[in-house]
């Protein structure tokens, strides 16, 4: 379990160790509170967010293939709800 400022969450995958979660404290917006599953992927240098829901999260593996710079950094949450 990762616990931040927003919130605890589940790592399922940080792909070259790109969670910092002093970033991630830093960068994070309330808009995100709605969902389920945050991808945090780095794109010149900036650590970007992308949320997905239960529903959608099928389709992280193709935002991370058509909207990442290859081979970037990223991570994925999973929201844990108290």
């Amino acid at each position: 379990m990762i616990e931040t400022e927003h919130g605890n969450f589940e790592l399922i995958k940080d792909y070259r160790e790109a969670l910092d979660i002093a970033s991630f404290n830093d960068r994070y917006v309330d808009y995100l509170d709605r969902y389920d599953y945050i991808v945090g992927d780095y794109s010149a240098e900036m650590l970007r967010f992308k949320g997905f829901t239960e529903e959608n999260k099928h389709l992280i593996s193709d935002y991370l293939m058509e909207s990442a710079t290859p081979n970037a950094p990223y991570y994925v949450l999973k929201r844990i709800k108290s």
